[in-house]
């Protein structure tokens, strides 16, 4: 997992030292232009520009107002896109033809030609590192530049952060409930909102803690690893045994051949059949299901998982499995383990694995005991946790539908609001004082405790000192008067750093790996 996190980072590392002279790959996404926003975007900077307050310098933040999923904590994401559309920002003759046909006709051509010319060059970005915990109010990007440019990168900026930052928060309590120990799969292509629904979740899922995934395509854009085997339908597809034409199969080690597979599968079958520790209750078993493993072990001998509910788990996938797994053994190969899709999944895998332990104790198969378990089936963090009360087998978790689809929370909400212009703070006020902005440029800190956690985020105004470490210092709520409380941290971490340094000269910065924020932050074994 950790490992994980740092590949999807290393091609931004690599261009960092490219970004002075603005060199980078454009958004992941092809439809991420500077088309991808609101109308309204264009129509004020017409008056911007109009007003000839077009270039006036100014500050806006983006933050979110409520944690998501009625819990504690956000995980933020969707950086990286943020920073390739913002180095790519230019409208080409097209684009600039349709904005022109969109707005009244009143608009001067003038205008025309400084969309033509505008780009982020001056633009500066500040934000929170992809992947760190985060909390309401607290700004995740700081955007400063011309007030109009800025304001054209308000919808796609919006649009790529908040459904990112959602799934992967998403991602990260499916990963608090499941524990750490276990594997988590993201298996939600077919049910996610379209195209780039489908891969921002993989990518984000990935993020927040999960494996691995079964989109192939998120696995070549981003090198998740892949995990998959076969569905109901290859089971079904088979009828019985005698439709294997191909039946050898070569040792591990490559010194012989066995000449009838299907042979020495039905002999391993007759012995555990009627294993008495196992109190008879191997039987008649589906043939049909029977052909569909033996010819997936054939194919792949070094991967053979079985997916094991097709007919019945405990009387046939099951059996059907061990023998298979048994024979391979023989050859040298040690299977990987099986599905359950469907049924008690708590029950039905500590059944499981009494007769993967059985069978190593009682036919001396090492490790057979400790074949792989992985569960699916509509599972959301409610099952999850269900699951782990009732007492399990499982070691893997393939979660898909309420994973991808956030289906427990549409939008995270976040908003992107101006708090300066001209050097002078600006306020957006609202009788729901949730909705009241703070306004000014701020720098952002992170104050930790003596053991290591983090105890509060602090906001201050740009040229406000520091919080230093040892100093006692009064955190006071932005609302509400009565919340305060007196903090003297063992160190200090400032949250935003210069990602897009536009003509300021700073140097800019770019995540290596978002999991030492995650796991430092949050609490896998109490989650």
């Amino acid at each position: 997992m950790q490992a994980g996190g740092r590949i999807l980072f290393i091609t931004m590392e690599a261009r960092a030292s490219q970004n002075a002279g603005r060199v980078m790959d454009g958004p992941t996404n092809p439809m991420v232009t500077p088309l991808l926003t609101d109308l309204y975007q264009f129509t004020m900077a017409y008056a911007y520009w109009k007003a000839g307050k077009h270039n006036e310098r100014a500050v806006f933040d983006l933050y979110f107002r409520k944690n998501p999923f009625g819990g504690e904590f956000t995980v933020f994401a969707g950086l990286e896109e943020c920073i390739k559309l913002i180095a790519n920002f230019k409208l080409t003759e097209e684009e600039v033809s349709f904005i022109h046909k969109s707005l009244p006709g009143s608009c001067e051509e003038g205008f025309l030609n400084y969309l033509r010319e505008i780009d982020c060059s001056d633009v500066e970005v500040y934000a929170i590192s992809e992947g760190t915990v985060v909390f309401p109010k607290v700004p995740l990007l700081r955007l400063e530049g011309p007030v109009a440019v800025v304001q054209l990168l308000e919808t796609p900026v919006l649009n790529l952060v908040n459904f990112a930052s959602l799934v992967t928060t998403n991602a990260a309590r499916h990963r608090l409930v499941a524990g750490q120990s276990k594997m988590l799969f993201e298996f939600g292509l077919r049910r996610a909102q379209g195209p780039d629904g489908a891969i921002g979740a993989s990518k984000y899922c990935y993020i927040g803690g999960f494996d691995a995934t079964s989109n192939v395509a998120a696995g070549r854009l981003f090198g998740i690893p892949l995990r998959g085997t076969h569905s109901h339908a290859f089971v079904s597809s088979f009828m019985s045994p005698d439709e294997i034409l191909e039946r050898s199969l070569c040792s591990s080690d490559g010194s012989s051949t066995c000449e009838d597979f299907v042979t020495l599968v039905h002999s391993w079958f007759s012995k555990i059949q009627w294993l008495k520790s196992l109190g008879g209750i191997f039987g008649e078993t589906n043939q049909s299901e029977l052909a569909a493993f033996i010819s997936y072990a054939l194919a792949f001998p070094n991967n053979f998982l079985a997916l094991v509910d097709t007919y019945d788990v405990i009387r046939s996938g099951v059996p059907n499995f061990c023998a298979v797994a048994l024979a391979l053994s023989d050859l040298g190969y040690r299977a990987v383990g099986i599905r359950l899709d469907s049924g008690d999944l708590a029950y039905l895998s500590s059944e499981a694995r009494k007769i993967f332990q059985t069978i190593e104790k009682e036919l001396g198969v090492p490790g057979f005991g400790k074949m792989i378990i992985t569960a699916s089936n509509d599972l959301n963090e409610e099952t999850l946790d269900a699951i782990r009360k009732q007492g399990h087998e499982v070691d893997c978790f393939g979660i898909g539908t309420y994973l991808v689809t956030c289906y427990a929370q549409a939008a995270l909400g976040c908003v992107f609001k101006l708090v300066e212009i001209n050097n002078q703070p600006r306020i957006k006020l609202s009788e729901d004082v949730s909705k009241v902005s703070i306004p000014c440029k701020k720098r952002c800190y992170r104050l930790y405790g003596k053991e290591g956690y983090s105890l509060v985020d602090i906001m201050t105004g740009e040229n406000e000192p520091c919080p230093k470490v040892g100093e006692r210092i009064l955190c006071r709520h932005p609302f509400s008067e009565s919340k305060r409380a007196y903090v003297v941290p063992k160190r200090v971490e400032e949250l935003l750093k210069c990602y897009w340094p536009g003509k300021s000269g700073r140097s800019s910065e770019y995540p290596s790996s978002p999991w030492k924020s995650i796991i430092q932050h949050l609490s896998w074994e109490n989650g």
